[in-house]
C-alpha cells in the first residue's frame, strides 16, 4: 500500500443549479486533482455529502469517477455505518474491484465503547476483500478510536493497514505513530496538521483543500516525506489561512466555493448544508488572489 505514503483527496460531489449531480464538473474535478500530482482519490467520503445522496446517485458517481480516472491513480472507497450488520452486508454486496482500499468511518451517534469499536472494525476487516483504513473523526462521530484500540486492530487484523486521524490532537497522533507496527499508515485527516504529522513520521494526508489547491498540497507532502522541511513549510504557510477559511462555515461549503472560484464547479450544496456567505466568499477570493 505504498501509494498511501503521499497525498490523497476527499472528493466533493458537484451539483448543478437544480441540485442534480453535475457530471461534467465531476470530470473536471477528477482531472484537476490528478494533473495537480495528488497520489490517490477518496470516493464517497464525508466531503462528498454522501449522506444526502441516494443509492442510485452514489452508484452513478462512483461509476463516473472510475471511468474518468482510467486507472491513473488509486481509488479508495468510503463505506461506513453505525449499523454493523448492515455495513457488513453492504461491503459483501459491493463490487470493490476498482478500489485499492476501503475507508471506514468510526460508528457515529451511537458512541460505542472501545471494545464495541474493536469488534465492529474486526468484522469490517473480515468482510472486506481489499485493505481497510480506519477513519477516526470524533467531531462527527461523537466517539474517538483510542490509540490503544487502533494498535490492537493493527496487530490483530492484517487487513487493517492504516488510519485517517482527524482528531486534531497532534500529540496523540505522534504517540500513535510510535506505537503502531511497521508498515501501518497513520494519515492526517486534518489539512492544517498534515505537514507536522508527515514530519513526525506519518504517511501523508487525505485532504479537503487538495481538491482545489492540488499542486500545493501534493508538493508539500512530497517534500515533507523527503524531509525537506524548509521547502515543505513554504507551501504549508501559503495555504494555512485558506484552510481556516474553507472550514469556517462547514465542509464542503468552503471547498465548493473555492472550487467555483477556480472554475471547477458551482458552489451548490444540499440541505442541511447551505452555500457560503458573501463575506466568506469574498475572503476566499481575496486569499486566493494573494496565493496566485
Amino acid at each position: 500500500m505504498e501509494f498511501l505514503k503521499g497525498s490523497g483527496v476527499a472528493m466533493i460531489t458537484p451539483f448543478d443549479s437544480s441540485g442534480n449531480i453535475d457530471f461534467d464538473a465531476l470530470t473536471r474535478i477528477v482531472n484537476h486533482i490528478i494533473s495537480g500530482g495528488i497520489d490517490y482519490i477518496v470516493v464517497m467520503g464525508t466531503t462528498a455529502e454522501t449522506a444526502t445522496l441516494t443509492k442510485e446517485e452514489r452508484a452513478q458517481i462512483v461509476s463516473k469517477i472510475i471511468e474518468v480516472n482510467g486507472n491513473r491513480v488509486p481509488l479508495v472507497l468510503g463505506l461506513g455505518s453505525n449499523n454493523t450488520a448492515e455495513l457488513i452486508s453492504t461491503i459483501k454486496q459491493t463490487d470493490l474491484s476498482s478500489f485499492k482500499a476501503l475507508l471506514s468511518v468510526c460508528p457515529y451517534y451511537t458512541r460505542p465503547s472501545q471494545e464495541g469499536l474493536y469488534q465492529h472494525f474486526k468484522l469490517v476487516s473480515e468482510a472486506s476483500e481489499i485493505p481497510v483504513l480506519l477513519y477516526n473523526v470524533p467531531s462527527r462521530a461523537g466517539v474517538s478510536i483510542s490509540n490503544e484500540t487502533t494498535v490492537r486492530l493493527a496487530n490483530d487484523c492484517s487487513n487493517i493497514v492504516g488510519t485517517k486521524d482527524a482528531t486534531g490532537d497532534l500529540d496523540s497522533v505522534i504517540s500513535l505513530i510510535d506505537q503502531v507496527p511497521n508498515g501501518f499508515h497513520v494519515i492526517s485527516g486534518d489539512d492544517a496538521l498534515a505537514l507536522p504529522i508527515v514530519l513526525a513520521g506519518g504517511s501523508g494526508v487525505i485532504s479537503v483543500i487538495g481538491g482545489a489547491l492540488s499542486t500545493k498540497v501534493a508538493q508539500m507532502i512530497r517534500l515533507g516525506l523527503e524531509n525537506k522541511e524548509d521547502q515543505a513549510l513554504v507551501y504549508h504557510n501559503q495555504i494555512l489561512d485558506m484552510i481556516d477559511l474553507i472550514f469556517r462555515e462547514g465542509n464542503p461549503t468552503g471547498i465548493k466555493k473555492l472550487s467555483q472560484i477556480i472554475g471547477l464547479c458551482e458552489p451548490n450544496v444540499r440541505l442541511p448544508l447551505v452555500s457560503a456567505t458573501e463575506e466568506l466568499a469574498s475572503e476566499i477570493k481575496d486569499n486566493l488572489a494573494g496565493l496566485n
